[in-house]
């Protein structure tokens, strides 16, 4: 089965072509640097990780860009609010995001720009669009898009331009022509960044940003464009208004959007107050514990956030790691089993692959208990786990949980039982027991000797 992914621009599954035979042009929508990530941001990040992880193994050279956004309203705001230059926030916002995004697993993309190196070709994209009719100044000053001037308007989300028009609670705005037309540059207020522009000194709209880095790192027509549900529309749909306006190009062939994290039956969001940052939930569960969480449901289905939730997928992932520490030393293998490669053909179908990992992991253990090979087995086996980004840790460390100075001591506990148990003194050997599992720690006596795991 070759490659099949769900277009949201057609709403079909459809057959992956890229532009250039061997070559992927992959952009997805970054984050605006004003605050921590939260797990929406990481559900974001993990699904198109898997996506960037499967596209490789497949064979393609990926050019994958992924920028940020670090000029906008509420990072202004944010940075008043802190008394702290912009640039200052934004780079500590970006060094936070790497370092939660890094946790989780997430491979760094071939490019990660920044909309505020990138004026020179904003500007040239909104002086393209005034030159073929899509935009006009306003008497304030700033660009806007006029949105009835392109014709596939509503296109992607499905959305009737005047069915918009009549449900749209926009005040009159005097600068505009129509309420539904957005702006591309902003004449900045005194004490904002601005940069020099032939309108005079301001600042860009956010969905130029992406309109013009997508394509300045890409070009005018590429592969897949990717982000959240909730960019779909206004933020995506814009983006194809501004860039087939301006460049004449296809823009995005594919459109791919992951879905929302729900609590309580509610799409998490800021607005609505019931979010979680990455770094507090990886405070609590383990990163790869939020990954496997992540990866159990598909990409474009709701991700229901709990507790529970969590506590399902670290269960489903000792399980694994049971397995993983079972098999020893062992290298992984490109010959995947033919139930996975097909599942992930299936537009990054993760929870099918996720099935044939724990498949596999049923025949390594009946193979091991039975003292038959498990060599094929036990390297698709690390494979599979390596394409999900899973089973990254060492099995004995995953489930010791400690630090190298209270894994000596809980050594020591360990080494004095067996010499009690040796002398059989039991009283002692019980005692020893007692005081570890009091502490959380469960021992297993093997063949091998004991080994020791957090409860």
């Amino acid at each position: 089965m070759e490659l099949h992914l769900y277009n949201s621009l057609t709403r079909r599954k459809e057959h992956f072509v890229p532009r250039v035979a061997g070559r992927v042009g992959l952009y997805l929508c970054g984050v605006t640097v004003y605050d921590h990530c939260h797990i929406g941001h990481a559900r974001v990040m993990v699904a198109f990780d898997i996506i960037y992880r499967w596209l490789r193994y497949l064979g393609y050279h990926v050019d994958f860009v992924r920028n940020f956004t670090d000029v906008d309203d509420k990072i202004i705001a944010r940075a008043n609010e802190a008394g702290e230059p912009i640039a200052d926030l934004t780079a500590r916002m970006i060094d936070a995001f790497h370092h939660d995004i890094d946790a989780l697993g997430c491979l760094r993309p071939t490019l990660e720009p920044r909309a505020t190196d990138h004026m020179d070709a904003m500007i040239a994209m909104i002086e393209a669009l005034l030159a073929n009719g899509h935009a006009y100044i306003a008497d304030s000053g700033d660009v806007l898009y006029a949105v009835r001037s392109f014709a596939d308007y509503g296109k992607l989300s499905g959305k009737n331009i005047d069915e918009l028009a009549a449900g749209s609670r926009v005040e009159v705005d005097g600068n505009k022509r129509d309420p539904l037309d957005f702006v591309l540059w902003k004449m900045s207020k005194p004490g904002e960044p601005s940069w020099p522009s032939p309108w005079g000194a301001g600042r860009p709209g956010w969905h130029i940003e992406c309109s013009a880095m997508s394509c300045a790192h890409l070009g005018n027509s590429f592969d897949i464009h990717g982000g959240g549900m909730d960019l779909r529309f206004p933020h995506h749909e814009n983006e194809i208004a501004q860039a087939r306006a301006a460049n004449g190009g296809d823009f995005a062939r594919y459109w791919l959007h992951n879905g929302f994290v729900n609590i309580n039956s509610e799409k998490m969001s800021k607005s609505l107050g019931n979010f979680f940052t990455i770094r507090e939930v990886i405070a609590r569960y383990h990163p790869e514990v939020v990954r496997m969480f992540i990866v159990s449901t598909h990409y474009r289905s709701p991700l229901d956030f709990s507790d529970r939730a969590l506590d399902a997928a670290k269960a489903s992932l000792d399980r694994l790691y049971e397995t993983r520490q079972r098999i020893g030393a062992v290298s992984a293998s490109a010959r995947l089993p033919q139930p996975f490669i097909d599942a992930m053909n299936d537009d990054f179908n993760t929870p099918e692959a996720l099935a044939e990992l724990f498949a596999c992991a049923r025949r390594i253990n009946r193979a091991l208990d039975h003292n038959t090979p498990i060599d094929d087995d036990a390297a698709a086996f690390i494979a599979m786990g390596n394409l999900l980004g899973l089973l990254q840790q060492d099995p004995a460390g995953w489930f010791q949980g400690a630090n190298q100075g209270e894994a000596d001591e809980i050594e020591q506990q360990i080494a004095a039982r067996n010499k009690a148990r040796a002398e059989r003194d039991f009283a002692t050997a019980d005692k020893i027991r007692d005081q570890l599992a009091a502490q959380g720690i469960i021992l297993k006596d093997t063949p091998e000797g004991t080994t020791w795991q957090r409860e």
